[in-house]
């Protein structure tokens, strides 16, 4: 990325595409909506509660990020996506049973407004989804055709100006990267011959770099995370960002996590365990999906604990990752931690973590702030992979040749110091010595 000469401003209105119309979405919708109002808060978005300090700590420069860089206002998006069922987002957010009553009414009309599209949807890569509100077409490559049209007509019927996307919908099949992945040429022939290994959200990615709109992924599949992607990406001067929203038992390793390196204390085993009963874990029932879902949390500690480096204290770390369905609580998902460390001379000790979270709670906030830093990547001249929105996700993006960073400070201090080199500010290093000289 070079540095920006000239940041464009918004201007006008930006449409918010969102394929998968569930939990997630509506709730981020609904927040968005209330948050107009001032209703509700919007907790959890750096984008709208965060702060940034400038220069010394004693020049006491720390504004609001959004009064900082030039970011949409709440008030100009305008939310639209796909979805396998027809509902509004009014049923869908009632169906989801994330958010109170009291909160949907107060927003039902606007959001009985939002109107799912028909979506792409082959049931091969999602087996325990089924919905009647879907595309039919000759081929893959009409399926991004008939996306293509989507965007330019809701585009055009909003007045927007411009558009991003978040993908929203659920983890489909594990995909390893073949041949039809590594180029464009490639990819188009793919779609054209309806290739197995090109995948419902591959289609949804396509369409939107070839309609220049940023996109980002907030589930663990092969998405863009390819090389025909960030060809086409960096070709069409388009950002891309992913994979997987980091929100609950993620977010928490990627906290502790460091701590443990940071102070040299080792790991022998760390056991995870997650329930839920909403969508996701219907669809994460099936044990193809799962595991495109446990190749991404599994990643997390190997690359933080970095065990080539500290062989005596995390070689012989036993991780294991397990997803269940459990009806009863909905959203309301629970993640559960048991860590075996060693400290001084190899005693050992134990860590247990129980984080009740709430999955659309969590993510709605990742949603808005992918979504309004993309389109400031977009006006800034960026292209391609984001990595300083890695503090988003749990398996980051980078160039080929690059680990990902999943210290969740790392990430914090790479996204704040890409917002001031934009902006032209002095980077922070926490040095200090300034101070004292």
């Amino acid at each position: 990325m070079k540095q920006p000469q000239k940041l464009v401003k918004p201007q006008g209105k930006l449409a918010v595409l969102l394929p998968g119309l569930g939990a997630v979405s509506t709730t981020t919708i609904a927040g968005v909506m209330l948050a107009r109002r001032g209703v509700a808060a919007p907790v959890g978005a750096l984008t709208q509660l965060g702060t940034i300090r400038l220069g010394k700590r004693t020049d006491n420069r720390s504004p609001r990020i959004k009064d900082f860089v030039p970011l949409p206002s709440l008030d100009d998006l305008e939310f639209g996506g796909w979805d396998i069922f027809p509902d509004n987002a009014h049923e869908a957010a009632v169906e989801a049973k994330v958010l109170e009553t009291a909160h949907l009414d107060a927003v039902r009309e606007e959001l009985a407004a939002v109107t799912p599209m028909k979506a792409v949807f082959y049931p091969d890569y999602v087996r325990r989804l089924h919905g009647p509100h879907v595309k039919t077409g000759r081929s893959k490559a009409d399926m991004v055709e008939q996306v293509r049209d989507d965007i330019r007509g809701f585009v055009r019927s909003r007045g927007a100006d411009r558009a991003v996307a978040v993908w929203c919908g659920s983890t489909e099949i594990f995909i390893a990267p073949s041949e039809v992945h590594q180029s464009v040429a490639a990819f188009e022939a793919g779609l054209l011959a309806s290739h197995p290994g090109i995948s419902n959200s591959q289609i949804y990615a396509w369409a939107c770099i070839k309609e220049g709109v940023p996109f980002a992924n907030g589930a663990p599949n092969l998405t863009v995370d390819f090389p025909a992607a960030s060809e086409l990406s960096r070709t069409h001067g388009v950002p891309i960002a992913g994979k997987d929203f980091k929100t609950g038992q993620t977010l928490m390793k990627t906290v502790i996590a460091p701590a443990f390196k940071a102070r040299m204390l080792g790991i022998s085993g760390w056991f995870s365990t997650n329930i839920l009963g909403n969508r996701d874990g219907v669809v994460l029932d099936d044990p193809d999906s799962f595991k495109t879902k446990e190749a991404s949390k599994l990643s997390v500690l190997e690359q933080i604990l970095q065990p080539g480096l500290y062989k005596e204290l995390y070689s012989k770390l036993y991780h294991k990752v397990r997803i269940e369905h459990y009806p009863p609580r909905g959203d309301a998902k629970e993640g559960w931690d048991n860590i075996d460390l060693f400290g001084w001379l190899g005693y050992p000790m134990q860590m247990k973590v129980n984080f009740l979270c709430r999955d659309s709670i969590l993510a709605a906030p990742i949603v808005l702030d992918l979504a309004l830093f993309l389109d400031l990547a977009a006006r800034a001249g960026f292209s391609g992979t984001q990595e300083w929105l890695s503090f988003y996700f749990k398996s980051p993006m980078t160039a080929p040749e690059l680990y990902p960073e999943h210290d969740l400070f790392i990430q914090s201090m790479k996204l704040k110091n890409t917002l001031r080199w934009m902006m032209g500010e002095e980077l922070i290093t926490h040095l200090g010595n300034e101070y004292y000289d």
